[in-house]
């Protein structure tokens, strides 16, 4: 036993041993002075940012402001303030330093909140519904209404379809304030007769806002438009029913409008 005693004592305090604790408490040492450094670097320590404050600044504005400055940023939503331009900035997370006291590190994301022009609402359900009830419905959300009646067998008053730009639309849709919403409205009957108007020489607005007030149904046709400002700048060049001083037609039947943007040149043309 006390040569095993011996031996080890021996074998403790050689300098093979004494080498490789060295070895095995130096290399500690490296791995703990390295984490150091970079714990250091990757959390920045003792970085110091000061929070720009970029309330009423444009949403490039802040960009550009927060780049400079090693910050991300992200836009988390917007808010409806017609007073202002759409993108203004109208709250920042975390606040300007100057009023939190709060400063940040590089690498931070700052989230802002910007302005729009336009609330978006969404759609009711309309179809089937009584058109009075459509009409109150959208009146209380801010739309704009305009009537279209198509004959039917049956669900006369009723709303047969919802278009918001020529497209039907679907419940729940989030459209802006202030829009224009057609409503396709049942007719089972013919409706009273309505005298044709004289549309020759109109402007398609003006041409639409008769036959619209007319309750009528409708169809433009342009052969040299392209573009929606085209069709604005349009005439009427011929119209079915033809205008008749005195004629009436029954509300239910369709009236077709051929429109012509080279309203002049067609002029010359049918002079000639």
């Amino acid at each position: 036993m006390k040569i095993l005693f011996a031996q080890i004592k021996a074998f403790v305090v050689s300098r093979y041993f004494l080498k490789q604790v060295g070895l095995v408490v130096l290399f500690y040492l490296v791995i703990v002075f390295v984490m150091m450094i970079y714990l250091r670097i990757s959390t920045h320590h003792g970085e110091r940012i000061e929070v720009p404050n970029l309330i009423g600044k444009s949403s490039e504005q802040g960009k550009l402001l927060l780049e400079d400055l090693g910050l991300e940023y992200q836009i988390i939503d917007s808010v409806y303030d017609p007073s202002k331009v759409p993108g203004t900035i109208v709250s920042q997370s975390p606040g300007a330093t100057s009023r939190s006291l709060l400063f940040v590190k590089s690498g931070r994301t700052i989230s802002l909140q910007v302005s729009k022009s336009s609330e978006l609402r969404e759609m009711p359900d309309l179809i089937n519904r009584q058109i009075r009830f459509a009409e109150r419905s959208l009146k209380q959300r801010g739309f704009l209404i305009s009537i279209r009646y198509k004959p039917t067998n049956e669900a006369n008053g009723s709303v047969l379809d919802v278009l918001f730009k020529g497209r039907s639309i679907m419940k729940g849709k989030m459209i802006p304030v202030g829009s224009t919403i057609t409503l396709i409205v049942g007719e089972n009957d013919q409706g009273e007769p309505v005298a044709i108007p004289n549309l020759f020489g109109m402007q398609y607005s003006d041409a639409k806002s008769i036959l619209d007030t007319l309750g009528v149904p409708v169809a433009f046709l342009c052969s040299d438009c392209l573009t929606s400002e085209d069709t604005l700048a349009s005439k009427v060049i011929i119209q079915s029913p033809e205008f008749v001083e005195g004629q009436t037609v029954p509300k239910s039947t369709p009236f077709t409008i051929h429109l012509k943007k080279d309203f002049n040149g067609y002029i010359e043309n049918e002079n000639q």
